[in-house]
């Protein structure tokens, strides 16, 4: 029997963090003591009160949750963003509860009218905005993040064929943050070409001087959509749990589009959310955290001249590559020392010449691992 698999997936290629994380077991598999600088999976732990939350809310028994989510949930998040956006969002309307932000994020495509229309996000990037756009039927078009204009996009090259457009500030790869009036600008360009905004900010609660804006600060918030999540902020990946907040009948719609494919969140995951979203304590120890580590490998990288650029934010850094080799030539060199981290291409042509360090690893691997940069940068 012959399977017809669908053509949009099998033109993709191997999403990227397979493979790196077939490098680390090849590796472990020789005997090889690995330090993953390549997967933005946290190994921070998550805060006891939420893990406490989480037990004392799991049921006898636990029926299927609604898409909607807990009301408990939704004006917890509304309540986080007046206080850290001051921005007041509806609980009951214009937001809800999703499982995660990635599956929220892939799926935004085909909630909204996009097939035949074109989707744009920026590069380099994660690869999901991209994927969730082709899968929908969508036209895909990038525009490229360069240093020299730091790593903001040029909103002139909008037209009237745009039907949605990613944006991710503090952004992954690079760890840049964009101004609040960038997203003025962009507002006023999805007005005039009737196009959706959509802001993945699963990186705003991690920073280094000043808290980053957010796309809801926007005078004009009547076409954007922003997705959070507790995954960096809480250090709970494994809990997917996230939330959008965007106008009332984006809302309605994915609320009618998420018990079709299953995702709403379980009960219990979002009681531990509630307690997460509710507290900043246990965000501010991982900040510190963080700090600790990029301030271990910042003098070592800038002694041998590997210049770190823009990451004024998240959990990366976004290195420049001195030497001319190709930044999956310098990453396979630092591999064969035990050192994972992951080539700029792997998220788009722009991120050619960079190589991007995720600052998971513990404390004392982050000092390991600056010894071993010392003996072969």
């Amino acid at each position: 029997m012959t399977v017809r698999i669908s053509p949009t997936l099998t033109a993709m290629a191997t999403y990227p963090f397979v493979r790196l994380e077939e490098a680390r077991r090849r590796l472990l598999a020789d005997g090889v003591e690995v330090i993953d600088f390549g997967k933005g999976d946290p190994n921070e732990p998550t805060d006891p009160m939420i893990r406490q939350a989480l037990v004392d809310a799991l049921p006898e028994r636990a029926p299927y949750p609604l898409a909607q989510g807990l009301p408990e949930l939704r004006e917890a998040a509304a309540r986080w963003v007046g206080r850290r956006f001051g921005v007041e969002v509806d609980a009951d309307t214009e937001v809800v509860p999703t499982y995660g932000s990635k599956e929220a994020i892939f799926s935004l495509a085909q909630v909204l009218d996009t097939a035949g229309r074109t989707v744009v996000y920026c590069e380099p990037a994660y690869p999901v905005y991209e994927r969730g756009a082709a899968v929908a039927g969508a036209r895909v078009r990038t525009l490229p993040l360069r240093r020299e204009r730091s790593f903001l996009p040029d909103l002139s090259e909008l037209d009237d064929d745009v039907a949605l457009v990613w944006v991710n500030y503090p952004h992954n790869p690079t760890g840049a943050v964009a101004p609040r009036e960038f997203y003025d600008e962009l507002a006023e360009a999805a007005a005039r070409h009737d196009f959706v905004v959509a802001s993945d900010e699963a990186y705003s609660e991690l920073w280094f001087d000043e808290p980053p804006p957010s796309a809801l600060q926007a005078a004009d918030r009547s076409r954007i959509v922003v997705f959070q999540t507790l995954s960096k902020r809480s250090s709970m990946t494994g809990y997917r749990s996230g939330f959008v907040a965007a106008p009332p009948e984006i809302v309605a719609a994915l609320k009618a589009f998420r018990p079709t494919v299953g995702t709403a969140p379980q009960e219990f995951v979002q009681r531990a959310a509630v307690v997460a979203w509710e507290d900043e304590r246990h965000v501010e120890e991982t900040r510190a955290r963080y700090r600790a580590k990029r301030e271990v490998l910042l003098p070592v990288l800038a002694e041998r001249g590997w210049e770190v650029v823009a990451s004024e934010a998240t959990m990366y850094l976004w290195v420049a590559v001195p030497t001319g080799e190709p930044d999956e030539v310098a990453a396979a060199r630092l591999l064969e020392r035990g050192l994972v981290v992951s080539p700029g291409t792997f998220f788009g042509p722009s991120g050619e010449g960079y190589i991007r360090f995720a600052l998971v690893p513990t404390l004392a691997e982050c000092e390991r691992a600056a010894a071993i940069l010392r003996e072969v940068l």
